[in-house]
């Protein structure tokens, strides 16, 4: 929750790094990581908020301003990180490897668990993502698009349109989470367009100083919104018409909350630091904390864990908030990366053609090359 390997919610390693044809990979860059790192951060915690927002008004507000953000700003790094996705041998093993096994195997675990706890019938249907797989789904689409948003003279103003048709379009469903794959779609391809000077221009003193500005307005606006807006707008899973809306007002809530998503994510990213901190190697493991974490996140419900006043009491906010946060961060570190790297980033040597190594202009194969580059 970036490379040509997914993007936290994606990507494990290699995501903040790039490689052209006959060019040696550029050294991981500490923004993309820290970014990458806050957002996940922002999205566990983002998940334990969920039961309490119905009791507390400055909590549901809290919840829709990070869902107005963190995914887009997530989405925007992976389509920067996909830009040199070009159907060549190693990029569809990365592919593979990276989003489509970590999608069969997390969509069949977590139905598992849903079933094991609810006593429900167990239903897995790798066409229909359920709860966090969507984004795997999602990126694997985007992924093998990316060649013709490429091509294309206008992409972005493309992408809003289809975006903005399809929140106006019912019938499209949920299969292959095609709402969402739709609806996001801008911002993976404004991500495909941007370039390093743009996120350098983010961070630049003045506009940094304007970040905390545009996030506190944010959070108003999502107080003024609680009761007068329905928040399944900001998950865009729906059609304007599921939510009791004509279509026409779809496209208007689709022009508006992208606005709002970008403005937004801009001022996230601006005031994400550029420099190496403590937390920035963690930023290669955030595809471990968004797939792992969901299990504590619906066990959470399952379980009854915000059962009592404590859970929505001041200090019972506090308190589940710290330990997202600290989940987050655990989910991230080396021992888990290393125990879990087995499914999120198989070797498929058994199962694959091995690729050919890419080689520069000289002849020699470059030296830690990104992995799907």
């Amino acid at each position: 929750m970036s490379q040509v390997s997914p993007v936290a919610p994606v990507a494990p390693d290699a995501t903040t790094r790039t490689e052209t044809e006959g060019a040696r990979p550029r050294e991981r860059d500490a923004f993309f990581d820290n970014a990458k790192f806050l957002a996940i951060v922002l999205v566990v915690v983002g998940h334990s908020w969920e039961a309490l927002r119905d009791e507390s008004r400055v909590m549901a507000a809290g919840y829709l301003l990070l869902y107005a953000f963190h995914m887009p700003a997530f989405t925007i790094i992976s389509g920067y990180f996909s830009r040199s996705f070009a159907f060549r041998p190693r990029q569809i093993q990365r592919l593979f490897s990276g989003v489509v096994v970590p999608y069969i195997v997390f969509e069949t675990a977590l139905n598992l668990f849903r079933a094991w706890n609810t006593g429900e019938e167990l239903k897995i249907t790798l066409l229909y993502p359920w709860y966090l797989t969507w984004f795997l789904m999602a990126l694997f689409i985007w992924r093998l698009t990316t060649p013709l948003w490429r091509q294309m003279r206008h992409p972005f103003t493309v992408s809003v349109i289809v975006s903005a048709a399809a929140t106006a379009s019912p019938d499209i469903g949920g299969d292959l989470s095609l709402q969402r794959v739709l609806q996001y779609l801008p911002f993976f391809v404004l991500g495909l367009r941007l370039e390093q000077r743009h996120f350098e221009t983010l961070r630049d003193r003045r506009l940094r100083s304007l970040a905390p500005a545009v996030l506190a307005l944010g959070a108003l606006a999502a107080y003024w919104a609680v009761p007068r807006m329905n928040p399944d707008w900001f998950y865009h899973r729906y059609a304007a018409q599921e939510l009791g809306a004509p279509g026409w007002v779809g496209v208007l809530m689709a022009l508006g909350m992208l606005g709002c998503s970008l403005l937004l994510s801009a001022a996230f990213l601006s005031l994400t630091p550029s420099r190496r901190t403590w937390f920035t190697a963690l930023g290669t493991g955030t595809l471990y904390a968004y797939l792992l974490h969901g299990f504590l996140a619906k066990g959470a419900h399952y379980w009854d864990w915000y059962e009592g006043d404590f859970a929505n009491s001041p200090a019972g906010i506090l308190l589940i908030t710290a330990v997202a946060a600290t989940v987050a961060v655990a989910l991230t570190t080396p021992p888990v990366v290393k125990a879990f790297r087995w499914v999120m980033e198989p070797r498929l040597d058994w199962f694959l053609t091995p690729a050919a190594p890419q080689k520069t202009k000289t002849g020699n194969t470059p030296r830690g090359a990104a992995p799907g580059s």
